[in-house]
């Protein structure tokens, strides 16, 4: 029997980056990446087992060839985040929805078996429901959700009009090892790691008491796996959360007790489009893709900080 080939969009990103070590074991991998939010480092030790692309998702042509007869691709490929897609909202658009459907055309045309899409928990939006199911009613706040929504509505289109097995996972907060730091757009637990670091004061935005779903990253990368594996699922959506809760100030409360330090964050205006408390109904997930999260909260951020502190 060949070994399976899997194609990974967005591949040197901070999730993509994660996904492609979880695949190396299980066949041939391919990177798509244009660098825009990924970096070649983020595969350093890895790239002798894979194959990396230089190219852009919102050039058809560029990407048609590289898809053609892959077992799984798995879309991650995006401009992940909701003030940037305020901020600068073309970009966006064109990247995370015009991007999306040259992929699931190309993997259509290329006779690809599944497209395992990265979504995002952004589309429920601020309904006051919690924890939040797959059967509610999406309610987004930004740009950003708006385009990852119509992604998940272009998978299913594609599954049933074109004969495309497609699996959506509306990720929540990911977290974990090479979640870039640098930009005013990162996410806010890297931030966290880079000030408590530094001995120096994040800014919290709104008052620290919004809560999320923080996932770290591996149990992503395997329940992204597992998506691409599963039976019985093609057309579907499931959340990609833990099913946890937590507030910005108890992580950073905790984050200052496991590095023994005590450091007072600063506070400043919410932003625009973030919606104040998420948390995922894993039930689907665990019933249908077996999804079974090995990192505990202060797990993952004691091995977060370990790899920050050695980056850094």
């Amino acid at each position: 029997m060949p070994e399976k080939r899997y194609v990974v969009t967005g591949g040197a990103g901070f999730i993509g980056s994660s996904l492609v070590r979880t695949l190396i074991p299980h066949g041939k991998v391919s990177v798509i990446d244009n660098l825009l939010t990924g970096f070649e480092r983020n595969l350093e030790e890895v790239c002798s087992k894979i194959e990396f692309h230089r190219a852009d998702i919102r050039v058809f042509s560029a990407i048609a060839p590289l898809l053609m007869g892959a077992d799984t691709v798995f879309h991650l490929a995006a401009i992940p985040s909701v003030p940037r897609s305020i901020d600068d909202p073309v970009p966006s658009h064109e990247v995370n929805i015009d991007g999306t459907f040259n992929v699931l055309r190309a993997a259509a045309e290329g006779r690809v078996r599944r497209v395992v899409y990265a979504a995002s928990s952004s589309a429920y939006g601020d309904t006051p429901t919690l924890p939040k199911t797959e059967s509610m009613r999406p309610m987004p706040k930004s740009p950003y959700a708006v385009q990852k929504l119509v992604g998940e509505y272009y998978a299913s289109v594609f599954d049933s009009c074109f004969g495309l097995e497609t699996v959506a996972l509306r990720f929540f907060n990911v977290y974990g090892p090479r979640q870039d730091p640098s930009s005013q757009y990162s996410g806010v637990l890297s931030l966290f790691m880079k000030h408590l670091l530094a001995r120096t004061a994040p800014t919290i935005f709104g008052d620290g008491e919004q809560t999320r779903d923080f996932t770290y990253v591996e149990d992503v990368a395997e329940l992204c796996f597992k998506a691409s594996q599963a039976e019985g699922v093609s057309g579907k959506m499931f959340n990609a959360g833990n099913g946890g809760r937590f507030s910005l100030n108890l992580l950073w409360r905790l984050l200052q007790k496991i590095e023994g330090v005590e450091i007072a964050p600063r506070y400043g205006p919410p932003r625009p489009g973030d919606v104040r408390d998420s948390m995922a109904d894993t039930a689907s997930a665990i019933a249908e893709l077996r999804h079974a999260p090995r990192f505990s909260i202060e797990e993952g951020l004691r091995r977060t900080l370990e790899w920050y502190r050695q980056a850094l």
